[in-house]
């Protein structure tokens, strides 16, 4: 572990803080007032929104910041699992696993995750009966994690977050096609010619927003995260001082704010997030105060022990819970509903790691 770039410590850390993130996020851009994120197209009256809403704050101003920035979580989650992918194969002999037995492996893998959390969300769905009706083939493309693929994905994937599961299927088939125990050259490559092709699109078009609901959107975070896993030990070798991570988490923060206001910058921001939030992470193992040091990395830990169970069941408790924010008692409703997903995502825990975990073969 000296060797590495991140500690196991730090990347549950950083699985906490990625947790977080989203799942407030997912709360917050429900709410009609609050400012609308550009995870998928990058529209610029959603930039200008923010500028008005920071240069005049009011109380909201919270869900703002959440809902615009909360769903860089994800990034964060890819760039963990390129790294982890690659800690764990990178260096395996004779081979490593034949392609069918991996993918199987990672399909039930996601598959027991999506699975529970989907059973809890369509019998709330149907209790909590709003406009949205399942066809045959959304339910279909849910359980086979294909419905990124669907056209339109917005109207085809329901709860929203559940888009994940599909996206983390495509990158372990190219991971283990395309990445796996091949020169860097492939993942740079790979990484250009996804960001190339998404800058030569309209920016708030539906081919973007089909584009980055697939691989392609994602290639660049998990490239980055294999990279890190391959070369970043020497880095690890040299290190930092807590000045100079402060100022490198300073900086990559400022760049994410500024990436955020072109369309350029925007394609590369999840590297600038990726790159804060280790920074973050380190800063806070790091820090003068071993009491307060020890709270948070507990804390963010902890949070990144339930962060899958928190992911699948959070869903379910926002339907329940968004409504009374909506009738205007913003905080009480999210409160509520983070206490609620906290709690169901511990019980849910205990609940997946009574489901069997599948066996490479």
């Amino acid at each position: 572990m000296n060797q590495e770039l991140l500690t196991r410590s730090e990347c549950n850390a950083l699985r906490g803080l990625a947790i977080i993130g989203i799942f407030l996020h997912n709360f917050c851009h429900w709410l009609g007032p609050v400012v609308k994120e550009n995870e998928y197209q990058f529209v610029r009256e959603n930039v200008d929104w923010l500028s008005r809403v920071v240069a005049s704050p009011d109380a909201l101003l919270p869900a703002h910041l959440l809902s615009f920035f909360g769903h860089y979580g994800v990034p964060i989650f890819l760039f963990l699992s390129a790294y982890g992918l690659e800690r764990k194969y990178g260096h395996v002999q004779q081979g490593g696993p034949r392609v069918p037995a991996f993918v199987r492996y990672h399909f039930l893998k996601l598959f027991k995750m999506m699975i529970v959390g989907f059973i809890c969300f369509t019998i709330v769905d149907q209790l909590t009966r709003g406009s949205w009706h399942y066809t045959l083939l959304q339910i279909v493309a849910q359980l086979g994690m294909f419905n990124n693929l669907l056209p339109d994905p917005d109207r085809n994937i329901w709860p929203g977050p559940y888009w994940f599961f599909g996206l983390m299927l495509q990158l372990y088939i190219v991971y283990r096609l395309l990445l796996f125990r091949r020169h860097w050259g492939f993942t740079v490559g790979l990484m250009a010619g996804c960001v190339g092709l998404q800058l030569l699109m309209d920016p708030a078009g539906e081919t973007i927003n089909w584009y980055r609901y697939n691989f392609m959107g994602g290639m660049l975070p998990f490239g980055f995260g294999l990279l890190a896993a391959r070369f970043g030990g020497r880095m690890r070798q040299e290190r930092m001082s807590r000045t100079m991570l402060l100022a490198f988490l300073l900086l990559s923060s400022a760049m994410v704010v500024a990436f955020s206001y072109s369309f350029l910058g925007w394609a590369f921001a999840p590297v600038a997030v990726c790159a804060a939030s280790a920074a973050l992470v380190k800063l806070i193992v790091r820090m003068p105060f071993p009491s307060l040091s020890q709270g948070l990395m507990y804390v963010l830990e902890w949070m990144g022990a339930v962060s899958a169970a928190l992911f699948v069941i959070h869903p379910v408790l926002r339907k329940i819970f968004i409504p009374v924010s909506r009738q205007g008692d913003v905080y009480t409703g999210l409160l509520l509903y983070v206490v609620a997903s906290v709690g169901a995502a511990w019980l849910i825990r205990e609940l997946m790691n009574r489901i069997p975990n599948p066996k490479m073969k």
